[in-house]
C-alpha cells in the first residue's frame, strides 16, 4: 500500500473496509504531515487535533458495528468560508476574527452524515475575494498558490487532507487547483447547497470540490448533492449517480475546442499544450471539433464584475459602514466599486447572463464536454497577485459546471 497520505478516496475507503488501515493512524498520518509542512506552507486556519482524533475513533466504533459509509474515514478539509458549529469560522477576516456558529453548513453536515472526518479550516483570500492570503505554492514557494481557495488547494496538493472544499465566485477553485496540479469542480450552480458558507456573491457563489482524482471528485460531488430548502437557490433536480455515470459510458465523446479568445490570451506554452491535450483525446478516440463561442460572450466577463461587487457591497453594507478600514485592499475596492454601480446597469448584467447561458446551452447540443486552457499563464512568480481568473470567470457566470 501507498504512504496513507497518498491514498486517493477510493483508496482510503477500501483499505479501512479491508481494515488495511485504521481511521486513527491515517488521521494520526495527515496531522504530523500537517505539523511537518504547514509552518511554511500556511494551508491551516485551525487544526482542532483533539476532535480530529475523536472523529477517527468514532469512525473505527462505527465500523465495529459494521456500518458502511461512503466516505468513511477519509479527511476533508474546509476553506475558512463553511459554518461548522463549535468551530471558528472567520472568512480569514478581522471582521469575522471571532465567529464560531452554532450550526453546520448543509454541505459540511452531508460529509460528515457520510463518514468524512473535518480536519479543520483551510486558509482562503479575505472573504474569499481578491486579497492574497499567506499561502503558498509547494512546487513553487515564489509563485502564487491562486486563490481564493489557496490552502484548500495546497492542502490537497501536499497530503495534508485527501479532499477539500472550496468555492467559486470567478474562478477560486479550478485556477488554484490548476496551480497546485490537482483536480478542482465547480459544479453546476445550485447544485450544492451554500446554506451555511458566507457568501461573496449569492448569485455566483458555488462550492467547490478540491481533490487528487476525477473520480474523487465524483464521489464528493454525490454525498453533497441535493436539494436544500434552506437555500433559496439550491437546484430541485433529481442527483443521478455520477461515479456510475462515468464508469459506464462507453461511447467516445465529442469534445468541443475552443480557441477563440482563449488561445488568443493565452502563453504560447498553455496554448501548446492545450493543443497536445487535443491530440492526445482525439488519439485515444475522442472526436474533437473546434467551435465557436456565441456574441454574448464578449459581455460575460464585465457582467460577472459588475454582479459581484454589487452584490459583494449588499452583503458587506452594514459592516462597511462602521469597520471599512478592517477590510483589506481589494476587496475595499470591489465593496466601493459595488456601491457605484446603478441597479440598472445591475439588472442589465443579470439580463444578459440568462442570455449566455441560454446561448451556451444551445452551444452544448452535441457535445459531450469543452476543452479549452485553465489558466492563460503558469502560476505567476508574483505574491501579490493570486492569478487571473479570466478564463473561469464565464463559465462561473453561466452557472455550468468547470
Amino acid at each position: 500500500m501507498p504512504d496513507a497520505y497518498r491514498l486517493s478516496i477510493t483508496e482510503t475507503t477500501r483499505e479501512i473496509q479491508n481494515k488495511n488501515l485504521s481511521p486513527v493512524s491515517l488521521a494520526e498520518t495527515l496531522i504530523n504531515r500537517i505539523d511537518k509542512l504547514d509552518p511554511e506552507l500556511k494551508a491551516w486556519v485551525t487544526v482542532d487535533r483533539e476532535d480530529v482524533i475523536g472523529q477517527a475513533k468514532q469512525t473505527e466504533l462505527d465500523q465495529e458495528r459494521g456500518i458502511i459509509k461512503p466516505l468513511q474515514g477519509v479527511s476533508v478539509g474546509l476553506k475558512d468560508i463553511f459554518y461548522t458549529a463549535g468551530m471558528r469560522t472567520s472568512a480569514c477576516s478581522r471582521i469575522l476574527s471571532e465567529f464560531v456558529p452554532d450550526y453546520d453548513a448543509t454541505s459540511v453536515a452531508k460529509l460528515k452524515a457520510a463518514g468524512a472526518i473535518i480536519l479543520g479550516k483551510a486558509v482562503t483570500t479575505e472573504f474569499a475575494s481578491s486579497d492574497p492570503s499567506p499561502s503558498l505554492n509547494p512546487w513553487n514557494l515564489n509563485h502564487t498558490p491562486g486563490g481564493s481557495s489557496s490552502g484548500s488547494s495546497v492542502a490537497v496538493a501536499t497530503g495534508m487532507c485527501t479532499a477539500a472544499l472550496g468555492s467559486q465566485t470567478g474562478g477560486s477553485t479550478c485556477r488554484p487547483a490548476a496551480y497546485n496540479g490537482i483536480v478542482g469542480l465547480k459544479p453546476t450552480y445550485g447544485r450544492v447547497s451554500k446554506h451555511g458558507v458566507v457568501p461573496l456573491s449569492w448569485s455566483l457563489d458555488t462550492v467547490g470540490i478540491l481533490v487528487r482524482s476525477v473520480e474523487d471528485a465524483a464521489l464528493m460531488l454525490q454525498v453533497m448533492s441535493g436539494h436544500d430548502p434552506l437555500d433559496p437557490h439550491s437546484a430541485n433536480e433529481p442527483v443521478p449517480n455520477f461515479v456510475e455515470q462515468m464508469n459506464r459510458s462507453k461511447q467516445k465523446p465529442v469534445i468541443g475546442l475552443i480557441k477563440d479568445f482563449f488561445f488568443e490570451h493565452s502563453t504560447p506554452e498553455v496554448a501548446s499544450h492545450t493543443e497536445q491535450v487535443a491530440q492526445e483525446l482525439a488519439s485515444a478516440g475522442a472526436e474533437i471539433r473546434e467551435i465557436t463561442l456565441p456574441d454574448s460572450f464578449r459581455s460575460s466577463h464585465a457582467c460577472q464584475r459588475i454582479v459581484s461587487n454589487v452584490e459583494a457591497a449588499a452583503f458587506h453594507r452594514e459592516w462597511y459602514k462602521q469597520r471599512a478600514d478592517e477590510y483589506g485592499p481589494k476587496i475595499r475596492g470591489n465593496i466601493e466599486m459595488g456601491m457605484l454601480i446603478s441597479g440598472i446597469d445591475y439588472l442589465q448584467a443579470q439580463r444578459l447572463r440568462r442570455q449566455f447561458r441560454t446561448d451556451m446551452v444551445h452551444m452544448l447540443n452535441g457535445i459531450d464536454a469543452l476543452l479549452m486552457p485553465t489558466t492563460p499563464t503558469p502560476a505567476p512568480g508574483d505574491l501579490t497577485t493570486t492569478g487571473d481568473a479570466v478564463f473561469q470567470a464565464p463559465w462561473t457566470s453561466s452557472g455550468l459546471p468547470t
